[in-house]
């Protein structure tokens, strides 16, 4: 890729993200002020019969909720242009440390998930492809596509209930043991708390990456190129890995890269599940109870995670793909 077409595609990215974010702070702020929720009910909960008007009115002025929501969203997009992204009324901390500490718990519980389920699913494509029409190929295919149609809260449930509440091999949820001092949790309680939220991401994302790998590599092996190398007497195990993992490798990581936003809604589902303290479970905490700045600071950082995982796909695209370095749109 040259260095002007490269600075110009950058550039593209670049308005493009500040657009996105633009928009969907917009929506998220009107849908929000839209809804039936009182986030002054909400931020006093269980008190709020002992809360008068005059209370009422005072909480409302300090969060600037009597403001009209086009000040309000005005007021804050200028502050945040600042570095400012607002305080949670939920958490009573800045909501750039709430998201830093939630988003951190989710990004290893993604990244777990996202590497076993791409080596697991390029694994299982493989296998499948190189076996196409036998038994284990139809089964591997029933596998995915019945993962491909499973919610991930319902498989969740259903892991919680066989693990955790009848074999009683993993915690039922949260993620470090109740009642244990910060400075005590060790990383072994870490993990155990998240082997269920893990797998229940992995085995959801496994489906794309092996039916996407299984059909990439049946069409590598019947095409002609594949015909002459058997003709010239190279045995099966050389084929598949000299012509077979060489195409089907980069297609598949690429795919695997685009997936990061299927991860993180099943992310917001798990973690609603296992009461997984990510960022996930402090956006649906914001949305239900009308923390507005917790809110759009989760959507302004989530739209920025998923644009990356979509922006390093096409990254990959471009530096293997010649039609496209030497011009071509994407």
């Amino acid at each position: 890729m040259r260095m002007g077409s490269a600075l110009i595609y950058i550039g593209h990215k670049s308005v493009r993200l500040a657009v996105l974010l633009i928009a969907l702070c917009a929506i998220t702020f009107w849908l929000v002020s839209q809804s039936p929720i009182d986030p002054v009910q909400a931020y006093v909960g269980a008190d709020m019969m002992r809360v008068g008007p005059e209370q009422r009115a005072e909480i409302a002025e300090y969060w600037g909720l009597n403001a009209p929501p086009l000040e309000r969203f005005v007021r804050w997009g200028s502050a945040v242009v600042h570095g400012d992204f607002g305080t949670s009324m939920i958490f009573r901390r800045p909501v750039i440390d709430v998201i830093q500490e939630r988003f951190t718990a989710s990004l290893v519980l993604m990244g777990a998930a996202w590497v076993f389920s791409g080596v697991l699913g390029f694994v299982l494509g493989i296998i499948a492809g190189a076996r196409q029409g036998t038994w284990i190929d139809r089964l591997i295919k029933c596998y995915c596509l019945t993962l491909a149609s499973t919610p991930a809260f319902w498989l969740g449930l259903l892991l919680l209930i066989v693990f955790a509440v009848w074999l009683g091999w993993a915690p039922v949820g949260l993620g470090v043991p109740m009642g244990v001092p910060a400075d005590e949790v060790t990383l072994g309680d870490h993990l155990r708390h998240m082997i269920l939220p893990a797998v229940t991401l992995s085995i959801i994302g496994v489906a794309n990456v092996a039916l996407h790998t299984r059909q990439k590599l049946v069409n590598v092996l019947a095409s002609d190129y594949v015909l002459f190398a058997r003709a010239k007497g190279e045995s099966e195990p050389a084929i598949l890995w000299r012509h077979g993992m060489r195409n089907v490798a980069l297609p598949a990581i690429t795919l695997q890269f685009a997936s990061l936003s299927e991860l993180f809604g099943g992310s917001v589902l798990a973690e609603q599940v296992f009461s997984y303290p990510g960022l996930g479970q402090a956006t649906v905490a914001a949305g239900l109870r009308g923390d507005v700045p917790l809110l759009l600071g989760a959507v302004i950082f989530s739209a920025l995670f998923v644009f990356t995982g979509n922006l390093l796909a096409d990254i990959i695209y471009r530096f293997v793909d010649p039609r496209i370095r030497l011009g071509g749109s994407v």
